[in-house]
């Protein structure tokens, strides 16, 4: 059943094959039960054909949504300072990104008219067509045939990794709940009628910039992205998400601004009031309902505790699989402790670069482990603490079926000199 956006306030049932999960408004009275339906079981090959799974669901039925009077249940599109009430997320995902619009009735259409846009949609077709052919395609070819279980995930936790949607739906295309966190900020989109054509040329222009080294290497230069973002009117991930989402062929239903309660229970947040997350959900190109959760959050061990509302809140959403790369080699300092531990101790399978859990901290008598790419050294700019001898030997003695990588990523983006470690307990 095709259930439209306006019509998420309602009460309908889903089949699902997964647990429920829950988000509660902070407005008494509103309860959200927020799990997606799931898509067609089964999972992309190498080939691009659909392969369906064995029948095996267990005939769950969870409610999807309710609203006590009637009222909207999720937060309304004015909200997010759209030109008009019929102007969508949607709308304005596929503006930024640099496409046109997706129906009849363009709220952006001037937008759309201008040199500065024009200019942008021609810069993010290039953009778009490298990461697609240097990561995209191989990626999906990749995961399909090397960690086919992993890569049909239902649940994906990916932390350090900043508004990453992108790498996050390449190597698991099939995961209906995702969660991502940083230290970026998640503040709501400018009032987009009243910004003037150089302020919108310029958060093109920023938008651009800030993107263009996470889709040509596969990592973002943090501190760019920042300084990028900050000196225009897109601030924060939401407008880098909305590009990701739209360019990845996936149509964004709705936005929440979110916070995290003391029981680990996304709550529904008022937009601008400085929530640190943000609750997306679109509809995959295949036509499952995808959930994108970003938190902001510092993993040290300080601002993290084993039981914090923050990892019991992944526990509840996205247990199962964890994927993370380019995380600035912290989990090798001692006082990023607790997300490490979470990663070793609580989680079915990890899929990360060097840059993750140091590969001396596996034991190999709990994990399965896979070896892919030529690791030698990591790059000298993180010192000396971040180099693994270890792994570099079970790379040249050909340990665990060490095989080749054909993409790069991570900091060591050349596919000659890269890295990709797949565990699984």
């Amino acid at each position: 059943m095709k259930i439209p956006a306006r019509c998420w306030f309602q009460l309908v049932a889903v089949v699902m094959a997964v647990g429920l999960s829950s988000c509660r408004s902070s407005q008494a009275g509103r309860t959200a039960y927020l799990e997606p339906p799931p898509v067609e079981a089964g999972f992309y090959g190498a080939d691009g054909e659909f392969y369906p799974d064995e029948p095996g669901w267990d005939g769950t039925m969870v409610r999807r949504a309710e609203a006590v009077g009637g009222e909207a249940l999720f937060t309304d599109n004015r909200t997010w300072n759209l030109p008009g009430a019929d102007v969508s997320v949607d709308d304005a995902a596929r503006m930024l990104a640099g496409l046109p619009p997706s129906r009849v009735g363009d709220g952006f259409a001037d937008v759309r008219r201008t040199p500065a846009w024009q200019q942008h949609q021609r810069t993010m077709d290039k953009l778009w067509q490298d990461y697609e052919w240097r990561h995209e395609q191989p990626i999906r070819q990749w995961a399909a045939r090397e960690m086919p279980d992993l890569a049909r995930s239902s649940t994906v936790f990916y932390p350090f990794s900043g508004p990453d949607f992108l790498f996050a739906q390449a190597f698991f295309p099939r995961a209906q709940t995702m969660v991502l966190c940083g230290l970026e900020s998640a503040e709501p989109l400018p009032l987009m009628s009243q910004l003037s054509p150089a302020e919108m040329a310029g958060g093109l222009s920023s938008l651009r910039t800030a993107i263009s080294s996470v889709i040509q290497f596969s990592f973002f230069i943090t501190k760019d992205m920042k300084s990028d973002l900050n000196a225009s009117r897109f601030r924060g991930v939401l407008p880098v998400l909305l590009v990701f989402m739209a360019r990845s062929g996936h149509r964004v239903e709705s936005a929440d601004s979110i916070r995290i309660s003391a029981d680990g229970s996304p709550v529904i947040a008022p937009v601008g009031g400085g929530a640190p997350g943000l609750m997306i959900r679109c509809r995959s190109p295949y036509g499952g309902l995808v959930r994108v959760f970003y938190v902001r959050q510092n993993l040290a061990d300080d601002s993290l505790k084993p039981n914090s509302p923050f990892l019991t809140f992944v526990r509840q959403v996205a247990p199962g699989v964890a994927f993370t790369k380019s995380a600035s080699y912290l989990m090798h300092e001692n006082y990023f402790s607790t997300i490490r531990n979470h990663l070793l101790n609580e989680r079915r399978g990890l899929v990360q670069d060097p840059s993750g859990v140091p590969y001396r901290l596996f034991d190999q008598s709990v994990w399965s482990l896979k070896l892919y790419g030529n690791y030698r050294r990591t790059l000298d700019l993180f010192g000396e603490k971040a180099q693994q001898p270890d792994l570099a030997q079970a790379y040249a003695e050909g340990r665990h079926q060490a095989q080749p990588l054909p993409f790069g990523i991570g900091y060591l983006y050349q596919a000659e000199a890269t890295c990709l470690m797949v565990g699984r307990r």
